[in-house]
């Protein structure tokens, strides 16, 4: 930035206002970036401004932000084109460059965890400067998913090549950078800055140079048109005589901007209208005495300024932007702008801004504000009906073809939830599988009174040797002896009476069992969980103890519901009941004191056995090494000492 022309430009704007001049404080960090390179376009009623400078995003847009700017925003193809000339100015203040590819940042940016837009042609981007989503979009390539960092959006394009106008920049978008890393490949990057309106270039009419300072501190001489607020310093005539005029751009009406100036600047009855055609907009016709005047072609005519045409018709130009349409008013200058359906006038009453419907909740659940019109979504475990789809009913998830849980399905508004049948408990990462309840191995106690077994989704219970299991089918109660002769098969009457409500006590029989299942080691099980109503018997492997000689040849085989038949009665069958249970009860202690004497026994010989063949080593290391060592000696006879073995070796031969 020129230090003199920005002094003069704050000299005149003081000098306006009736101030003395002042020398401002400037940013110098600021300064050095922008004076270094910089470039300046404006079109409309805004200003695009391109640098060159390795900073992250956020560093980025504090840059823009310090003169009243953001991140330049790329809503349409017109305004990347503009964009896109600002880049062009920029890559010219350089050197042409190796061939690599740029990056520069812009205002488009997305929240970290704010993803859930992806399909949508924004992918859940938004501008930084705020306003509504467009439809425009220019994709380098897709853009990810990820929604655990910030991300940030930068033009990419090749900067050993001029921007060509049909190859408008790509967007990129990447992490936003930090200080210390600003990001790979990246250059610059780009603001804009929004006016209320602008004022055209000063006409010239003679020899001279225009220099215009911006309210972003942006200084130059070329503008299409210029912002309002903007000083003008007017240097006319040749380096000798030149004169200095500073001039303001105002507003002087509604939407009407002015430089205050009135006929072409620096005129020169030396050159009259061969000069830039005197500083006229359309024509200019001169006078017999070196003097020339500005004119309009039919269906214009001249303003205020005496250089200026504007059409009569106030819609020639369409004022209206952001889509708006101008309608004239009959029998009048003035003019009414007209926004498409979605939009609506801002505070200027000539420019279109979107409409956000979705402040008025039009849906159910989920409204997406969209550039004239919205969309309506719905949250999870629900779909769109209704004819506009602004409605969301319910998914039933548990009717699918294939249901998400593994037994029991329970669908809720919006979601569902498994179960399981009785005898499981939910498992797995999402809750919807089950599995098995070990009730036997219940912290707070055994269901069973003495044996529990557990199976698939239940639990039995059973008794040891000499019990039966109770009508409750937890307790055990003692076995009964019947006196009636046994009968195979079962009778039908005995099931149906063991199914029956009325249980027999224990004092008559209770089943067709005899003492032999009692003898035999049977265990007689059931559950309160089973479907059945008879109690599973378990059977583990006989055991048959002879109390006799000859009861080892008169001894029955087992079978279920079999009782040996007896002859005695009630009482001499509890009795031998007993005996036969004493005797068993004997036989496992003998046993058992049998198993432990002989481990004992074989602990005692092996140690034995070890120490015997420990002393053998120990003496054989102590023997003196000679060739007869691998021989086998006879042992000597008692009787006759004298007689040498026939197989011993003789000393001093080798056999």
């Amino acid at each position: 930035m020129n230090n003199k022309t920005h002094e003069e430009g704050n000299r005149s704007q003081n000098a306006i206002h009736g101030r003395k001049p002042q020398h401002p404080v400037r940013n110098k960090k600021y300064e050095t970036a922008a004076a270094a390179a910089e470039a300046v376009l404006c079109e409309g009623t805004a200003c695009y401004t391109a640098h060159w400078g390795k900073l992250s995003a956020a560093e980025a847009q504090d840059r823009c932000n310090e003169n009243g700017g953001n991140l330049a925003t790329v809503k349409s193809e017109e305004e990347a084109r503009h964009v896109q000339q600002a880049l062009a100015q920029l890559l010219k203040t350089k050197a042409p460059l190796e061939a690599k590819m740029g990056k520069f940042w812009i205002g488009l940016q997305r929240e970290k965890g704010k993803c859930t837009y992806h399909d949508l042609p924004m992918k859940g981007f938004s501008w930084v400067g705020g306003g509504e989503d467009t439809a425009y979009t220019n994709w380098y390539k897709e853009s990810k998913s990820s929604c655990i960092f910030k991300r940030c959006v930068s033009l990419i394009l090749d900067l050993s090549l001029t921007p060509h106008p049909s190859h408008l920049p790509r967007w990129h978008e990447s992490p936003c950078g930090t200080p210390d890393a600003p990001g790979n490949s990246i250059e610059g990057f780009l603001c804009k800055f929004n006016f209320k309106g602008m004022c055209s270039p000063l006409a010239l009419g003679g020899p001279g140079q225009v220099t215009y300072t911006t309210p972003f501190q942006a200084t130059t001489s070329s503008l299409k048109v210029v912002p309002f607020a903007s000083v003008a310093n007017v240097a006319c005539g040749d380096e000798a005589e030149r004169k200095s005029y500073y001039f303001l751009c105002k507003e002087q009406g509604a939407g009407i901007f002015h430089w205050g100036s009135s006929g072409p600047l620096c005129v020169s009855p030396k050159y009259g209208c061969s000069f830039s055609n005197g500083g006229c907009q359309q024509h200019c016709f001169e006078g017999g005495d070196g003097s020339f005047r500005c004119g309009c072609r039919p269906g214009f005519r001249l303003l205020d300024d005496l250089v200026t045409c504007a059409s009569r018709n106030p819609c020639s130009i369409n004022p209206c932007t952001g889509g708006g349409m101008c309608h004239p008013v009959a029998h009048s200058e003035n003019y009414t702008c007209h926004c498409p359906s979605g939009y609506q006038l801002d505070s200027s009453q000539v420019h279109c801004v979107d409409i956000d419907e979705c402040q008025d909740s039009p849906c159910a659940q989920e409204c997406i504000n969209t550039p004239g019109g919205f969309q309506c979504a719905c949250w999870v475990g629900y779909q769109s009906s209704g004819p506009k789809k602004e409605a969301c009913k319910d998914v039933d998830e548990c009717a699918a073809a294939q249901s998400p849980c593994a037994q029991d399905c329970t669908n809720t508004d919006g979601s569902f939830y498994c179960s399981c049948k009785a005898g499981y408990a939910v498992s797995g990462e999402d809750s919807n599988q089950c599995e098995d309840i070990d009730e036997c191995s219940d912290s707070r106690g055994s269901p069973c009174d003495t044996l529990c077994f557990n199976t698939e989704g239940s639990f039995s219970c059973g008794c040891p040797p000499g019990w039966e299991l109770a009508p409750n089918g937890v307790s055990c109660s003692r076995g009964t002896v019947s006196s009636e002769p046994p009968t195979w098969p079962p009778q039908k009457e005995v099931k149906e009476d063991r199914k029956g409500s009325a249980m027999p006590s224990t004092e008559k029989p209770s089943s067709p069992r005899g003492s032999d299942d009692v003898s035999k080691g049977a265990y007689t099980t059931g559950g309160p969980y089973l479907e059945s109503d008879n109690p599973i018997t378990y059977v583990p492997p006989e055991i048959s103890v002879p109390s006799s000689a000859s009861e080892l040849g008169t001894h029955l085989p087992t079978t279920p519901g079999y009782s040996k038949p007896t002859v005695e009665g009630s009482m001499a069958a509890h009795t031998e009941s007993d005996a036969d249970g004493q005797k068993l009860l004997l036989f496992y202690i003998l046993g058992s004191v049998v198993a432990i004497l002989l481990l004992l026994a074989l602990a005692l010989g092996v140690l034995a056995y070890r120490k015997r063949r420990a002393k053998k080593e120990e003496i054989k290391e102590k023997k003196p090494q000679n060739a007869a060592d691998s021989y086998s000696w006879v042992p000597e006879r008692p009787e006759s000492r004298a007689l040498e073995n026939q197989y011993s070796p003789i000393p001093g031969t080798d056999c």
